[in-house]
């Protein structure tokens, strides 16, 4: 009995000690997200980097923590971490440059992803072998960009807003585009039927109901937003409201991060907003957000930004040296095709600096994750194949985004964007803000 006792109690303190370990390891990420940022500020080298960097070393490399000991809890994170970056991104566009970015942002998001699934499949099944459909799903997945990754990158380059829009929204969009051709062609290996006219019905109803639902909900909420204030501990009401929006949305079987792109742009501009009303409802008037709310928006952001970082790093599988070198083929020819990619979707206006930038932003993240497990969770057979070669074309992407875009900022490869982009103006940075609309 005894020998019992002290086996509990020295279990409880092992518990006891793990936890202690689990609290210092997080309040030093904290301090080292901010490390990582002055790093930026001194050498332009994104924080990114070391961030997924380290999750990799606690991950796959030393296998201190794995994503299953998260268990349900890490999907669900990262959905918050999603929501929150797009949020904030919308606050801070403003509704004259989205209008003129708009059609830049869908140019490159449908060039992109054509491109991308056109070379990349047949690529796929020269090197792997997998089945036609099967080739095109991956190359489905593989056929957008991260909004998780884009956004706090170009957040912190010396882009113009137009530029920066631009790869914003395509960044947003292109998700859509990558989960309803992924899904329709997954049903097509399963009944052996495509449907093109039901996934672009799809695509569709996606893009304008999401964005009614974001936009509608963000008017209703500047209307209250003034009595919520009225309430004790209101802050992160407005946080509470957008995952209410986001939820809804996916349950319909829409995009939630459209509708949390739409919210955030409409509550961010809801002063220059007039609502038409008339009676009883006349004296209605919408509210933005204070200063106060966006400072704690920001830091929420750069929190939840810091520990995403890390468990994308942790969540990367590299179980078949093949399949990662396969991978790393396709994230070669993905940023190969990028530059093709931007010449066609961008105006000969925009900067070459700019131009240079959206040409090496082409990093793979959330979607294509959650995307690449669904082959395998439908029993077919190339599913483990898609997973892993999916998961090591996230780590490389990241890694080539990142990288490129700091050589980019110090100006590391001029001969070789001037040649690429010999058509678009040099201009410095402070000219970048006059533009005229990509």
């Amino acid at each position: 009995m005894e020998q019992i006792i002290i086996l509990c109690v020295l279990y409880y303190f092992d518990i006891i000690r793990s936890m202690a370990i689990v609290i210092i390891s997080i309040g030093l990420l904290v301090f080292l997200a901010h490390l990582f940022t002055a790093l930026f500020d001194r050498t332009r080298i994104p924080d990114v980097l070391p961030l997924v960097f380290l999750g990799l070393l606690i991950g796959p490399v030393f296998g201190l923590v794995t994503p299953e000991a998260f268990g349900r809890v890490g999907g669900v994170f990262t959905m918050i971490a999603l929501v929150i970056i797009l949020f904030q991104s919308g606050l801070e566009l403003n509704a004259a440059t989205l209008k003129e970015s708009m059609g830049a942002g869908v140019r490159l998001m449908v060039v992109n992803f054509t491109v991308t699934v056109i070379i990349v499949a047949p690529a796929v099944y020269l090197l792997l072998g997998l089945a036609s459909l099967d080739s095109l799903m991956l190359g489905a997945i593989l056929g957008g960009t991260s909004s998780a990754i884009v956004i706090p990158m170009v957040g912190r380059l010396s882009l113009a807003e137009r530029s920066k829009t631009a790869l914003v929204l395509e960044s947003t969009f292109s998700d859509v585009l990558c989960i309803v051709v992924t899904l329709g062609l997954l049903q097509a290996v399963k009944f052996n039927e495509v449907r093109p006219g039901l996934m672009l019905g799809q695509i569709i109803a996606s893009f304008l109901l999401s964005t009614v639902i974001g936009g509608i909900g963000a008017i209703f909420w500047s209307v209250i937003l003034e009595r919520v204030r009225q309430l004790e501990n209101n802050i992160f009401t407005t946080a509470a409201f957008i995952f209410v929006l986001f939820g809804i949305a996916e349950i319909l079987g829409y995009s939630g991060a459209i509708t949390a792109l739409a919210f955030g742009v409409i509550l961010g501009n809801a002063k220059n907003i007039r609502l038409p009303l008339t009676g009883r409802f006349a004296n209605l008037k919408t509210m933005h957000l204070n200063d106060i709310e966006k400072a704690v928006f920001a830091e929420a952001v750069f929190l939840i930004k810091t520990f995403f970082f890390v468990y994308i790093g942790l969540s990367i599988r590299l179980n078949d040296f093949v399949l990662v070198l396969a991978g790393l083929v396709f994230t070669v020819i993905i940023f190969a095709l990028r530059i093709p990619v931007v010449r066609l979707s961008l105006g000969k206006a925009i900067s070459r600096f700019d131009v240079s930038i959206a040409a090496v932003m082409a990093p793979k993240g959330l979607a294509a994750a959650v995307l690449a497990s669904l082959p395998l969770q439908e029993g077919l057979e190339s599913g483990v194949i898609i997973q892993d070669v999916v998961y090591a074309v996230i780590l490389f992407s990241i890694i080539a985004a990142a990288s490129l875009s700091f050589a980019v900022e110090k100006d590391h490869l001029p001969g070789f964007f001037r040649k690429v982009f010999a058509r678009y103006p040099d201009n410095g940075p402070a000219d970048r803000e006059a533009q005229p609309a990509p």
